[in-house]
């Protein structure tokens, strides 16, 4: 990469401070070289594209600490039944959505995503930045076990395996040992990051919210696995009990965790533990069966509590949206943010979609997939910036409509988006 971007006149959220500075910013070579007050010359002959912001409110990119690229965009049913090249193909047009959303970077909470992330980062593809976690590690009747009633074929040693595991959706694996060998097979293929099922969900057949899943010594053993790797182990789960099994097994960022009591939520914040959290409404999801909307409500009942308590503790928060087998709210993304104002202040809002999910990131540590400071506007920072129109610090809701209101989208120091000016949205691409 050869280019250079130099934004003019824009009103700076740096990301870690609610203060905004009136500046300048030189993009070169996909990193933040120069945030300046002064004019910045350019060669009037050279290849740098110079945009007028005209006090437009310049941030970092938004980061969704917990998507699902390849599950989000592809109903079960048709995961379970089609051709899995157009899953496939489906996911890869979601992806250049999802970026044209403003989510320069993704965490991806589980599924079958490291060609769609080598085609993004090859150019072959538009989309996000991905932390891949790869095949969601389930035990059998758990939360990522999505086999029919009659269908046995599952033995755990990998040489008979599920629609769902050939897919690469999920593994089902019982045991330390087998454990172990999920991880590392994850791990070999490009993970950052390890996804474990500790606990029941909503989408899935066969375990109720109130199920604890996967030994003590199971979870230690991925843990393990990944800590050989330099990276960390994230754990779905709701309930108290496997909240606090997983922090024992040594887990460093807890998905979802609405049914969270107050003492679960302080041994939470004392281990110094992230909990990723979602901004569950009902309206969110509409499940096919009564049982899963039954617990898709017990679980939507739980957000205020948990977030009053992770507020209460001060525990480091992270968001994300967890759209699952929904290809028609992929769109409301978004939305997920604006949710947000019922429990936090706007400024706390935008750090968190920021700053505090790109530290959270930044556990994977020696994976890390894209070294270099992402949620941040600073100098020597990876060069992800949104362009909005008006102020989100003052109103959130324009993160909610970013169609209209991002005018320039900018990952790694690419122009994917650019309505300031007329003719190609991408002249550095």
């Amino acid at each position: 990469m050869n280019s250079s971007i130099l934004i003019n006149n824009v009103e700076i959220f740096d990301g870690t401070n609610e203060a905004t500075v009136r500046g300048n910013v030189l993009v070169k070579n996909g990193l933040i070289e120069k945030i300046t007050q002064e004019s910045v010359p350019v060669d009037p002959g050279g290849d740098t594209i110079v945009l007028d912001g005209k006090g437009r409110f310049l941030m970092p990119g938004l980061i969704d600490a917990h998507w699902h690229a390849y599950l989000c965009c592809n109903t079960m049913m048709g995961l379970l039944t089609e051709d899995v090249s157009f899953s496939h193909l489906t996911a890869g047009q979601e992806a250049g959505a999802t970026l044209l959303r403003g989510f320069t970077t993704i965490r991806d909470a589980g599924g079958p995503v490291f060609g769609l992330k080598r085609a993004i980062d090859t150019g072959v593809l538009q989309g996000p930045r991905i932390y891949p976690s790869g095949a969601m590690i389930s035990q059998t009747s758990g939360h990522g076990d999505f086999r029919m009633i009659y269908e046995h074929g599952h033995t755990g040693c990998g040489c008979e395996m599920a629609h769902v595991e050939e897919i690469g959706a999920s593994r089902i694996v019982d045991g330390p040992d087998a454990v172990t060998a999920a991880t590392r097979e994850n791990l070999r293929q490009g993970a950052s990051q390890i996804k474990l099922m500790t606990g029941g969900g909503a989408a899935s057949l066969y375990d109720p919210l109130d199920v604890t899943e996967f030994f003590e010594e199971e979870i230690r053993a991925a843990v393990r696995a990944a800590e050989d790797w330099g990276t960390y182990v994230m754990v779905h789960v709701y309930n108290p009990r496997g909240i606090a099994r997983a922090i024992k097994a040594g887990v460093r960022s807890i998905e979802h965790g609405h049914l969270i009591d107050e003492p679960t939520m302080k041994l939470l914040a004392d281990s110094g533990a992230w909990l990723s959290m979602q901004a569950f409404t009902v309206e969110d999801n509409t499940y096919p069966s009564p049982v899963q909307q039954a617990k898709h409500l017990q679980i939507c009942n739980g957000t205020d509590r948990a977030y009053e308590l992770a507020k209460k503790y001060n525990v480091k928060l992270a968001w994300g949206t967890d759209l699952l087998f929904n290809p028609a709210h992929t769109k409301n993304q978004n939305h997920g943010i604006v949710k947000l104002q019922k429990w936090f202040s706007n400024f706390e809002i935008l750090k968190m979609v920021t700053s505090d999910n790109a530290r959270l990131l930044a556990m994977s540590g020696a994976r890390n997939p894209y070294p270099g400071k992402l949620g941040v506007v600073e100098e020597g920072a990876l060069a992800d910036l949104l362009l909005v129109e008006g102020n989100p610090l003052q109103n959130v809701d324009l993160l909610g409509d970013p169609g209209n209101n991002f005018s320039v989208i900018i990952k790694n120091g690419v122009v994917y988006k650019n309505k300031l000016q007329d003719g190609p949205a991408s002249g550095n691409r």
